[in-house]
């Protein structure tokens, strides 16, 4: 059974930094073939896509935060990590972890990111 699990998140103040980190379990060897990604949602609003990683090295940012975040993988470990720099009020939200590799789609359960003085 795949399993991933997010942590990370918590406060901070605007310009600060945090590293989202996500384990992937049940996916074994496979895990290099799968495109990951970091979601996040606020309240109100829709679970949007803030950065991706394909298989092949190609990554893909949402415009908010080009420059800012930076994504990463270790195909041994099985882990996802957001680095998230220069982080702002607009940034608070859950954050999730996707994997996917064609009909498969795996979801983790999110970790909160609050940015407030």
């Amino acid at each position: 059974q795949v399993q991933l699990v997010e942590s990370g998140g918590g406060l901070v103040q605007p310009g600060g930094s945090l590293r989202l980190s996500c384990v992937a379990s049940g996916i074994g060897l496979n895990f290099r073939r799968y495109t990951v990604a970091w979601y996040r949602q606020s309240p109100g609003d829709q679970r949007e896509s803030v950065a991706e990683l394909m298989y092949g090295g190609m990554s893909i940012y949402a415009d908010a935060v080009k420059g800012r975040f930076a994504i990463s993988r270790d195909n041994v470990k099985g882990t996802v990590d957001l680095q998230m720099n220069s982080l702002q009020p607009e940034d608070t939200g859950m954050y999730y972890c996707k994997v996917n590799l064609q009909s498969w789609e795996y979801w983790g359960q999110g970790t909160q990111v609050t940015v407030s003085s």
